[in-house]
């Protein structure tokens, strides 16, 4: 005889919105169909791939640490935190730099050199609060030579150029939305406290506009802390 299956939280929480829709007058019940085949499969979907992504990957920063217990996490209550977290801003979001940065935060923040405490959830915000424009941004005016160099652009032989002039070049789709540019500056310079604007309209010299970082010290640590360690500890060891 088969064992019947004991409801999950998650299945008693849907039964419980899908019932309370049911109960609203004026369509109630097509608005609980609604959910039921629009809501939540997508929702399910979300949750279940963004789970299996972090635990495939925390499995592959076991192999590559042997110190790191994936069991001792349970102990540590900021993962937990940190997870838990992320996991609200994953199910959010659909785009795979987003999903990507909060998997990574998760993965840092079971290292002993993680940020502060505070300091992970106010990242894991920021990674909500911008869209995947401020990130690329941001890390390619952290280095634009790596950044240049993994996306396999030629840049012109330059005698003098202007940093900006090097993004537009790897990214023209935003050269003529200046004002919306601006904006992705504006938020990262003067709200966050991450990129470091002064410099990044001044011509420089042939290379220097590729060598030069425009990341402030707040912005590199987020940048570290959305970075996989996986690729990390990989660079590493092929050197």
């Amino acid at each position: 005889m088969k064992k019947i299956p004991k409801e999950s939280k998650g299945d008693i929480v849907h039964k419980i919105v899908k019932g309370g829709l049911a109960g609203v007058p004026f369509g109630g019940g097509l608005v609980a169909e609604f959910f039921e085949l629009v809501i939540k499969p997508p929702y399910t979907k979300r949750l279940k791939g963004w789970m299996e992504s972090v635990y495939e990957d925390l499995k592959k920063l076991k192999d590559k640490d042997e110190s790191f217990n994936i069991e001792d996490l349970a102990k540590n209550e900021m993962f937990t935190t940190t997870i838990l977290h992320a996991t609200q801003v994953a199910i959010r979001n659909h785009q795979k730099e987003k999903l990507e940065s909060l998997k990574n935060a998760v993965l840092n923040s079971t290292s002993p050199n993680a940020p502060e405490e505070d300091l992970q959830l106010m990242f894991l915000n920021w990674v909500d609060d911008l869209t995947t424009w401020h990130l690329r941004i941001l890390k390619f005016f952290d280095s634009p030579e790596i950044w240049v160099n993994k996306s396999n652009i030629k840049i012109p032989d330059w005698v003098e150029a202007s940093p900006i002039r090097v993004f537009f070049h790897v990214y023209p789709q935003l050269k003529d939305q200046k004002t919306f540019f601006d904006l992705l500056i504006q938020d990262l310079a003067d709200l966050k406290e991450l990129l470091s604007e002064e410099k990044l309209r001044s011509p420089m010299k042939k290379m220097a506009y590729l060598r030069v970082s425009h990341t402030t010290n707040l912005g590199k640590q987020f940048i570290r802390f959305i970075t996989s360690p996986i690729e990390s500890k990989n660079k590493n060891q092929t050197k």
